[in-house]
């Protein structure tokens, strides 16, 4: 499956209002308990990652590598970006679905 077929489901999450993204608020929805997964951008830096994977681990929330911060950005109609949460449990199982077919 093409990466721009599971970004325009992100697009659609966006629009819904289902998508928080920038490290503090993806931080805060996850220590909440309220972010169904989590995306970090390929080309994030070493830090963002680890940070991420690490509290990803610790709060149980799946998380994909996926894109650039350019193409994450562009599909939720911002600048870059290398987080993003999905805050929406259907999406978040819609999203993981895609992406487990396409191997990410």
């Amino acid at each position: 499956m093409s990466l721009n077929k599971q970004l325009s489901l992100l697009g659609l999450a966006m629009k819904a209002g289902k998508v928080v993204s920038g490290e503090f608020a993806v931080e805060k929805y996850v220590k909440e308990g309220k972010a169904h997964l989590v995306l970090v951008a390929e080309d994030a830096s070493k830090n963002t990652k680890k940070s991420a994977h690490d509290m990803c681990v610790f709060y149980e929330v799946p998380l994909y590598d996926i894109g650039t911060k350019e193409e994450l950005g562009r599909a939720i109609g911002k600048e870059y970006r290398a987080l993003i949460a999905v805050t929406d449990e259907n999406f978040a199982k819609a999203m993981t679905k895609k992406l487990e077919q396409a191997g990410s």
